[in-house]
């Protein structure tokens, strides 16, 4: 059987950009940790489950219809647009995508629904064919867990 390990990108950009030292820098002196932290933590995750094939979705900079519905929905998050480079984990997204290329990793930028969204549907789509891991801290994952 096939495993699939499908991985929230923005969870693991995250985690990565705030958890590795700040310090790794290009030959540009571009600050580029959480890319390097994302492409090495995700050959691990890649190992760890033997994955056959692998898919990263990333949340996509759009108007969403959950906000027009309750306003208070991510109400809470940080307006990256207004911090300052150094400090934006989404300043090392291009890269990121650039070494996903690279390795021939299968990646998409959620458009019309939220990436937890897609990654759902993903599931229930290839539960039959495939063993699915997500690599997600989202615990709203749980509800796809199939015994």
């Amino acid at each position: 059987m096939r495993n699939l390990l499908i991985v929230d990108g923005h969870a693991l950009l995250f985690q990565m950009f705030f958890g590795m030292p700040s310090r790794i820098v290009n030959k540009e002196g571009k600050a580029i940790h959480g890319v390097m932290g994302f492409v090495g933590a995700l050959i691990k995750k890649i190992k760890m489950v033997n994955a056959t094939h692998v898919f990263v979705v990333f949340d996509g900079e759009h108007e969403n219809e959950r906000t027009e519905l309750l306003p208070d929905y991510k109400a809470n998050r940080i307006d990256y647009s207004t911090i300052p480079e150094n400090e934006n984990p989404f300043s090392q997204l291009e890269n990121i995508y650039e070494a996903l290329n690279f390795m021939q990793i299968k990646h998409e930028e959620a458009t019309k629904f939220e990436a937890d969204d897609v990654i759902a549907s993903y599931v229930y789509r290839y539960d039959n064919d495939a063993q699915i891991f997500i690599s997600s801290f989202d615990s709203d994952f749980f509800q796809l867990i199939v015994i």
